[in-house]
């Protein structure tokens, strides 16, 4: 698993060992990173990791040019992964982590009167979050007027196609990975 683009381009990040956490791969992140940048500048956005991982996409974007990004992630055990592939890519400055549910990290962002331009939601393909993060991102007023949202989950199960005031604007396959783009309606 690499840095696809940008000012860190082709450093390697880590993942922990084991099949528990799925990073995306390097084919459908480049892939996502191509449709994205044919839709927003990069430059100074605030991003929004949800169900972090590895930190790979936040990562991503921060090469490319955001000028933050907040990682939310569940299990504390990968906060230690998170932290070296900052430390390895030197984006620990614009960049926070907060280690708890995702639900309850947005309430406390947007209790701060923090609003982000792209966010990503990746939870295991079996996950109940998806209803209940996308449903929390819809209502929250977390989200700039003109944000994309992008969710990866599994191509044999569509997830819906509004949650709230967000409606599903893209979807596209990559193998057993779906990625699906969401904005205000």
């Amino acid at each position: 698993m690499r840095v696809i683009s940008g000012t860190c381009r082709g450093k390697k990040l880590s993942a922990p060992p084991g099949v528990t956490t799925r990073p995306t791969s390097d084919r459908v992140k480049e892939a996502l990173f191509s449709i994205l940048a044919s839709r927003i500048d990069f430059a100074n956005i605030r991003v929004l990791d949800i169900c972090a991982g590895t930190g790979s996409l936040g990562i991503e974007a921060l090469s490319r040019g955001a000028g933050s990004c907040c990682f939310i992630e569940y299990d504390p055990s990968l906060k230690t992964i998170i932290d070296k592939n900052l430390l390895v890519t030197h984006f620990q400055d614009r960049s926070e982590i907060l280690i708890m549910d995702a639900v309850k990290a947005l309430r406390v962002i947007a209790d701060r009167g923090q609003r982000y331009d792209l966010a990503f939601l990746d939870p295991p393909y079996t996950s109940e979050l998806y209803a209940g993060v996308l449903g929390a991102l819809g209502s929250s007023g977390l989200l700039t007027r003109d944000f994309i949202l992008v969710a990866e989950c599994s191509a044999r199960n569509p997830l819906l196609e509004s949650y709230g005031h967000l409606k599903r604007f893209d979807r596209r396959i990559y193998g057993e990975t779906a990625l699906e783009l969401f904005k205000e309606d």
